[in-house]
């Protein structure tokens, strides 16, 4: 009995071709990348948020690392003023040089996906996910780190922002969830339109 049961599940979730079917499927899926493939990727990596999306272009670049080093950028249409990255990193310290050899040095796009491990060992230039009072987490580039009391402070600025924001001049350690390893293009737009369907319901 209890094995004609079980055997009636399996056929109903793998073989059967209905809509309940897939509904239940869909939910399997969800509860195993959730609640087994997530905390098992983030035990591997070091962080308990191993995967995070890209929601806003704070670090998208327009053509190649020499055009965006030249040119005036600013991801924000209400900025009072567009800065030119090489006046910018001059003024502390960091060569186009030096950056050519950051990770992401070419920054990535609202949409992507990116992996994190855990930040034992950030250095200037590379990229960390972190809290702040703003509703999602920042996922900015490091431009400085400094030591106070025993604790690691960051300071960040999204590579198409024209300057650091009053938020990301110091970053405590305990705040960072992760640095970004590896990206993997536009799969993160399915989190994005799936939120922002949520909300044009719940807005009904």
């Amino acid at each position: 009995m209890t094995q004609g049961f079980f055997s009636r599940i399996w056929h109903f979730i793998w073989d059967e071709d209905s809509a309940w079917s897939w509904i239940v499927n869909v939910i399997l899926a969800f509860l195993v990348i959730k609640f087994i493939l997530y905390p098992a990727l983030g035990f591997l990596l070091g962080t308990s948020v191993p995967i995070v999306a890209v929601v806003s272009g704070s670090m998208e670049h327009t053509g190649n690392l020499g055009a965006y080093w030249a040119n005036p950028i600013c991801c924000d249409q209400t900025c009072a003023h567009k800065e030119i990255p090489r006046d910018y990193y001059n003024r502390i310290n960091i060569t186009e040089q030096d950056f050519r050899h950051f990770d992401f040095a070419n920054g990535f796009n609202k949409g992507d996906i990116m992996i994190l491990a855990n930040i034992k060992n950030v250095e200037k230039g590379e990229v960390i996910v972190y809290l702040t009072n703003r509703p999602d987490p920042i996922i900015h580039r490091v431009i400085n780190i400094t030591s106070e009391k025993d604790n690691t402070v960051f300071k960040t600025k999204g590579d198409n922002n024209c300057e650091s924001g009053d938020f990301e001049q110091q970053i405590p350690s305990r705040n960072v969830l992760g640095k970004a390893v590896w990206r993997i293009p536009f799969l993160g737009w399915v989190k994005i339109l799936a939120v922002e369907l949520l909300g044009l319901i719940w807005r009904q």
